[in-house]
């Protein structure tokens, strides 16, 4: 039996590029019974010594496809973010670049339709097919499995052996450590790497026997490397030298910030926060990164439901009064006002903000950053602001009973203030105004809104597992809104695009307190939180775990994300 039609074509396609010559062609035609793809690659390959790029390009010839060397693409971290890595292994495919509309694939089994078909299904786009080898695929599968063990093993290594030769310890003053070439490249790719992770916070530990370094993506600490002890020091003057500090002050917290394309020649334009502090074990930092690239988002992608992005757009088009945001350190508050800043800001709107730091740079907004060891703070910064004819006024955080009291008294005189508060919930702002000695008829002229939220990590859209709740699971949404039906859940050991964690990204939830008479009658009969909560939800408040209970019903997240993220209502 002679070899199949499409095989028989690949090699007429070989002789046409003296791969091979008639005898050759027709010994192969006649002369072998009909054998699978990969026992035909391997007969021309040893038998008939033909190289692996003819092989492909008469392969994707024959089947009318474009072929493409697998081995020479870049792999990153977007890379896997449509098809999974684990599937893509599993199948042999890879995925070379997509548009808004389409995918670009290679593929080493073409005429596998139930894989084209799951991959259009997963990524909601078409698919543009190129042909590669299943052995270059495989290989580059297996080295980005490796990559992220591998990335820093140079320089750790390089590290190592510049500190084995010196002292085990550093004497104090030494400052020629820091300088060196390998530690100068360890900040710089700790830095790279977080960053091309979509990192938040950079953590550098002293322990006590090791230095730690863990990045905190979508709102949870993972460990990312272990660095020998006597590394640390020079690892964190190197990073206070970059942000500017006193190296030689190692008792006392100090705060600064790095602009890191001052440190690298790639397309890298971040700042990061740096703040150190001394520790048990030696000096510690925590690195927030500002991603200067990335603009604001528009409200609609922050989280709101329809019914509260209604609710806030009408609030923050209000001429005067006051709005807070309030949530713990990293729940969204700063880029929900940017987000409201852009929305209404305009050339006949004039625009000021006092901000420690300032994060992001929004064009057309006067921004000021603050200095408290000139004496620029949020309250001297806000008595200025009065002075200078300003529509809106935003402040970065309300700490002390001073800044309060001019930021109320901004918003009885014709200017629309919004600022942040610590408070876990929307109707606990009013006993913290309260207690910073606000008159309650005070806050209940000022107030138009407070804006409680957190931010909730979302499951993972590829391997997200559904179910039908049961229980005490069921009992806790039934209670919540009132509903009940098919939820999700994360995949214990994940996948390659949500790099085993089951969750990807984070999303917000958010308690919105509008005033009405029933709330103002209440705050100035100086009325307990808890009977305050009771007359905003009569009068439509969505509590933070209501709302976590609707991202769940929506898919978005799972019941144990929304109650580790915030507590179940109390009766």
């Amino acid at each position: 039996m002679s070899l199949g039609k499409l095989q028989t074509t690949i090699i007429k396609n070989l002789r046409q590029f003296d791969q091979l010559n008639d005898e050759q062609v027709e010994a192969i035609v006649n002369g072998s019974s009909e054998m699978t793809g990969e026992a035909l690659d391997q007969l021309l390959s040893e038998e008939y010594k033909v190289s692996s790029e003819y092989l492909l390009v008469s392969k994707a010839r024959a089947f009318r496809m474009s072929p493409f060397n697998a081995a020479r693409i870049q792999l990153h971290n977007g890379t896997f973010e449509l098809i999974d890595q684990e599937f893509c292994q599993k199948n042999l495919v890879l995925p070379v670049s997509s548009t808004k509309e389409f995918i670009v694939v290679a593929f080493s089994k073409p005429f596998e339709l139930t894989i084209s078909n799951k991959i259009q299904e997963v990524s909601g786009k078409r698919i543009i097919p190129l042909l590669s080898s299943e052995k270059d695929i495989r290989e580059k599968l297996n080295t980005e499995a490796t990559r992220g063990e591998e990335q820093f093993a140079d320089v750790v290594e390089a590290v190592g052996v510049e500190f084995d030769e010196g002292d085990s310890e550093f004497a104090d003053g030494d400052i020629e450590s820091e300088e060196s070439a390998p530690i100068i490249q360890l900040a710089g790719r700790i830095i790279e790497d977080a960053h091309r992770g979509g990192t938040s916070d950079i953590h550098i530990e002293p322990w006590e026997k090791e230095v730690i370094v863990r990045y905190r993506i979508d709102g949870v600490c993972q460990e990312k490397l272990r660095l020998p002890f006597k590394v640390g020091p020079a690892l964190i003057a190197r990073l206070k030298i970059m942000a500017n500090l006193d190296i030689s002050e190692r008792r006392l917290p100090q705060d600064g910030r790095i602009i890191f394309k001052h440190f690298t020649k790639k397309n890298i334009d971040i700042d990061l926060r740096v703040s150190t502090a001394p520790l048990n074990h030696g000096e510690g930092v925590v690195m927030r990164i500002l991603d200067k690239q990335k603009s604001t988002l528009p409200l609609p992608a922050l989280g709101f439901s329809d019914a509260n992005l209604a609710k806030y757009r009408e609030v923050i088009r209000q001429p005067y009064g006051m709005i807070l945001h309030c949530g713990p350190t990293g729940s969204g508050k700063s880029m929900t006002l940017y987000s409201a800043l852009n929305e209404v800001n305009s050339p006949e709107t004039v625009v000021r903000t006092a901000e420690d730091p300032i994060e992001y740079t929004l064009s057309g907004i006067n921004q000021m950053q603050m200095n408290r060891q000139i004496g620029l703070t949020f309250s001297s910064a806000l008595r200025a602001f009065l002075r200078q004819d300003p529509d809106v006024i935003l402040v970065g955080e309300i700490r002390d009973k001073e800044t309060a009291n001019i930021a109320v008294e901004a918003a009885l005189t014709g200017h629309l203030l919004l600022s942040t508060l610590h408070t876990n919930d929307a109707p606990g702002t009013i006993a913290r105004l309260t207690d910073m000695g606000i008159e309650p008829f005070m806050i209940s002229s000022s107030l138009l809104c407070v804006c409680a939220q957190r931010l909730m990590r979302r499951v993972c859209k590829v391997c997200r597992t559904p179910y039908e709740p049961e229980g005490r699971e069921k009992e806790v949404i039934e209670k919540a809104i009132g509903w009940s039906g098919q939820i999700f859940k994360a995949k214990h050991d994940g996948c390659s695009r949500c790099n085993g964690v089951g969750y990807k990204g984070r999303i917000g939830i958010h308690e919105l307190m509008t005033v009405s008479g029933e709330l103002i009658e209440g705050i100035n009969n100086g009325l307990e939180t808890a009977e305050l909560k009771k007359i905003a939800m009569e009068n439509g408040m969505r509590t933070l775990h209501q709302d976590s209970m609707e991202k769940v019903k929506m898919g978005i997240s799972t019941i144990e994300e929304a109650l580790c993220t915030v507590p179940q209502d109390l009766e």
